[in-house]
């Protein structure tokens, strides 16, 4: 039980960092794998991610259908089969974040694909797969985007894993894709604890900013040539010509695996301070 309340401790933290930096707001959601019985996973119930303060407002289901272990459990989020399937499909998740951040959503409807742009999301690797509900979609399905039933959150789960990588036995692949963004709706992580799938969600967001303003600042800059600037003069500032003059460039594979590796080891560094940050805001209360 001691670990157990740490853990929610830790989960209530979670939803008031996601908050704080704009991945969730009213909408979208973090559970975690239950630490005693891999067969259960907890997350709040229907309630504001910045309004979880107790143990008291989360509830436990079953990662075999979503359903509540508790007969009379409150009511829970309707998506909560997004977490379950993963959980269902590979025993190395221990944490799931399903969010809308807004800086991420172009990237879920502009077919411009997202990719890792500086160090810290690394993670992101060379391929941030996009999946959409609407290809699975049957005739009694509502076409709402939300993801509603084991059958939607199991292809959802599945794209965790590239064609290459699948096996006969779906159970036994491990997820080698830690973001998977959801057509117009959204993206999803994980981790093996709630402190990386948090920082995979905060850093997706940060990422899919700097790539936006990039891109934006590239296209300014390249427009500038027809103000009647001395553009080479401009660029050729200490020699720079060729950073200037180079197409987008993301992170290589090797970059982005280095990277990934360097950072996991020190996630415990900007938890420590959003932590803080939550704790300093009246808006936050962590009754744990």
């Amino acid at each position: 039980m001691a670990n157990l309340t740490t853990l929610l401790t830790t989960l209530i933290s979670a939803n008031h960092i996601l908050h704080y930096h704009s991945i969730v707001d009213a909408y979208g959601h973090v559970s975690v794998r239950h630490p005693d019985d891999g067969s259960h996973f907890i997350m709040s119930g229907n309630r504001a991610p910045a309004l979880v303060s107790s143990p008291d407002d989360f509830v436990t289901y079953q990662v075999s259908n979503a359903s509540a272990v508790e007969p009379d459990a409150p009511k829970g989020y309707i998506e909560r089969y997004i977490h379950s399937e993963i959980y269902k499909r590979f025993d190395d998740v221990n944490c799931v974040v399903h969010a809308h951040a807004p800086d991420v959503l172009p990237y879920a409807t502009s077919g411009v694909p997202l990719r890792p742009v500086f160090h810290l999301p690394g993670f992101l690797g060379t391929e941030v797969p996009v999946w959409d509900i609407e290809t699975i979609y049957n005739e009694t399905d509502k076409h709402d985007m939300l993801v509603r039933n084991e059958r939607q959150g199991g292809s959802l789960a599945g794209m965790f894993v590239a064609p290459e990588n699948q096996t006969a036995d779906p159970a036994t692949s491990a997820p080698n894709r830690r973001v998977v963004l959801m057509r117009k709706h959204g993206f999803t992580t994980w981790g093996p604890d709630i402190e990386t799938a948090v920082f995979r969600a905060v850093f997706t967001a940060t990422n899919a900013r700097v790539q936006t303003d990039s891109a934006l600042l590239r296209n300014a800059f390249s427009g500038m040539s027809g103000s009647g600037m001395n553009m080479d003069a401009w660029a050729s500032t200490d020699g720079q010509d060729a950073l200037y003059n180079n197409d987008f460039e993301p992170l290589t594979a090797e970059q982005a695996a280095a990277a990934q590796s360097s950072n996991d080891g020190t996630i415990d560094r900007p938890w420590g301070l959003w932590v803080a940050e939550v704790e300093a805001n009246p808006l936050y209360k962590n009754n744990g």
